[in-house]
């Protein structure tokens, strides 16, 4: 499947350059645009093109974070400018540039993290958030990701510790090894969609922001990453929210559970038989949610 068309362009943003896709024209009375927060961090927008079947009636805005995809800092940098703190301003700054006034934001994984992040800071407009497969405390992530580890057959666990152990984890064999913890927790179709296919080829095209921020696999998290937790701040999220994430999901639902616990009259689905690729594992349920969701938000708005 090709990539969704639209308008690209670029922001502005810190001396470097934001690239973005506008999929869809305009807006229907009442309907409004959806951003949508790529993951990683470090992936590229790829892995949000299904969302782009929501453009009807509304603009749906795609765009790569800075160091990612299409937005590469190429000029001599320190990695230690990878921050949450960053990606947050460069929200605004999409937003500001695209006069997305008031807009609907949904993230995955990484991207539902700093969409959380966002609005703890109850920015002006956001209308609602759609927050898929992504852990308020990364600490009490990595105890189930522990857990999901122990499942796997002994060998596999033993082969990929040695190599984290030995500092080996660009090896052949760990990358080989670790897509039995994939093909169980982050995308349970084989073949991989192509658009999930393009998020892991951007991602190891490029992987300076997930190895800085993350680790050298999903479930080997070493990065300042290791310490996000915003749970104690979840309760200042005042825009309506949708959490969702797979029953095999790495990001296991007992740790979505805590942000639906923390954000006041949130809404939570488990998805059943998916991973963490709900959008590839069962597409028409998850954009009829999606779908359904931003309906509701804007018919009580328009009540209201």
């Amino acid at each position: 499947m090709d990539e969704p068309q639209g308008v690209d362009g670029h922001v502005e943003f810190e001396g470097h350059r934001t690239w973005f896709r506008v999929v869809g024209e305009k807006e229907d009375p009442g309907r409004l645009p959806l951003l949508c927060l790529h993951g990683g961090p470090g992936a590229t927008w790829h892995h949000m093109e299904p969302y782009a079947e929501l453009a009807q009636g509304r603009r749906v805005i795609f765009y790569d974070q800075l160091g990612c995809g299409n937005s590469p800092v190429t000029e001599p940098h320190d990695p230690a400018m990878w921050t949450t703190e960053l990606y947050m301003r460069e929200v605004s700054a999409v937003r500001e540039a695209l006069g997305l006034e008031r807009c609907h934001v949904i993230g995955h994984s990484w991207g539902g993290m700093l969409g959380m992040a966002y609005a703890i800071t109850q920015p002006d407009g956001l209308a609602s958030l759609v927050v898929e497969s992504s852990p308020p405390s990364v600490p009490f992530w990595l105890k189930e990701l522990d857990r999901l580890r122990a499942d796997l057959p002994p060998d596999v666990d033993a082969t990929l510790r040695r190599h984290e152990e030995a500092g080996t984890t660009d090896s052949e064999e760990y990358e080989t090894t670790m897509m039995v913890f994939y093909d169980r927790h982050v995308c349970r179709v084989r073949p991989w969609p192509d658009w999930l296919q393009r998020t892991f080829d951007g991602l190891a095209a490029n992987p300076e922001v997930y190895r800085t921020m993350n680790g050298p696999s999903e479930f080997h998290v070493i990065g300042p990453l290791k310490d996000f937790d915003i749970t104690a701040d979840l309760g200042r999220i005042t825009a309506p929210t949708l959490l969702f994430c797979g029953e095999f999901d790495e990001v296991t639902p007992a740790t979505v559970t805590q942000a639906h616990e923390a954000i006041s009259g949130s809404s939570f689905f488990v998805m059943q038989g998916c991973s963490h690729m709900s959008q590839a594992e069962r597409p028409e349920a998850t954009l009829g949610m999606v779908r359904g969701w931003l309906a509701g938000i804007e018919t009580s708005a328009m009540s209201g």
